[in-house]
């Protein structure tokens, strides 16, 4: 039996698969998510393998990953979706259009493309590695000692929504970090030059965020010629989460045009 993906499915109607990005979970979308399914649709929130409820793997690359939403979208009968992914969501999300095009009825790509990106997590993953979770027992503490490492009070508390009580006084992450943190290179990788997805396409930016350029944009559009670019006002990497309104009519006005 293969693993497959753990996922909350919201209200009913047409499918919406989202995909949270680096480190996150499904839960980060659900206020989204509930919105989404109050307008008409059936949201599916999936945690990528390493991540949320999902299983851990030691294997990890976008092949997988894209192999995996493949797996739910065929289990659960979804049939074709609209796929919603963020940052390293978003990476899956354009490797799975392409290679499921049949199965893919639009694409919105946020604040990525199909570009390399070099490793840039390297604070965040040693502020991780050096929390002694066997001595900490609360968030509130893993807070105060991720501030030193992690100045930024909302990057610590997205971090720290993975922590959850394995056993009474043990806390662990969701995440499996020791494998995302050997996988740095392969988070950043490229979508291969052949690949193509001739569907549909919306890239979201924030204004705030240098995740998207001209030239990497330009570079997007040999693998999506009929994207279109729309910017988020007042949001950096995070601009679902910084601008939530402007974010879901820009989303909603795609997804029903």
């Amino acid at each position: 039996m293969m693993n497959l993906l753990h996922a909350t499915v919201l209200g009913s109607g047409s499918p919406l698969v989202i995909l949270h990005g680096f480190l996150g979970m499904a839960d980060n979308w659900k206020t989204l998510g509930t919105q989404y399914a109050e307008a008409g649709f059936e949201v599916h929130l999936v945690d990528q393998r390493n991540h949320g409820k999902s299983f851990w793997s030691e294997d990890f690359s976008y092949t997988l990953l894209a192999a995996d939403l493949n797996r739910y979208i065929t289990e659960t009968k979804i049939g074709e979706a609209i796929i919603l992914g963020h940052s390293m969501g978003g990476k899956t999300a354009m490797q799975f259009a392409c290679t499921n095009t049949e199965k893919t009825k639009k694409l919105i790509v946020c604040d990525i493309t199909p570009s390399y990106y070099p490793p840039h997590h390297e604070t965040i993953i040693q502020a991780l590695n050096s929390l002694d979770l066997t001595s900490i027992s609360s968030r509130g503490q893993a807070d105060s000692a991720l501030e030193s490492q992690i100045s930024d009070y909302g990057t610590r508390q997205f971090l720290l929504k993975n922590l959850f009580w394995v056993e009474k006084g043990k806390l662990q992450f969701r995440f499996n970090l020791q494998v995302l943190a050997a996988k740095m290179e392969e988070i950043g990788e490229a979508l291969k030059p052949d690949s193509y997805f001739n569907g549909p396409t919306l890239f979201l930016k924030g204004d705030k965020s240098n995740y998207i350029n001209e030239e990497n944009y330009r570079d997007s559009l040999k693998h999506f010629p009929y994207a279109t670019l729309e910017t988020i006002e007042n949001a950096g990497h995070w601009l679902h989460a910084e601008n939530p309104k402007e974010f879901f009519d820009k989303t909603i006005n795609f997804m029903k045009s």
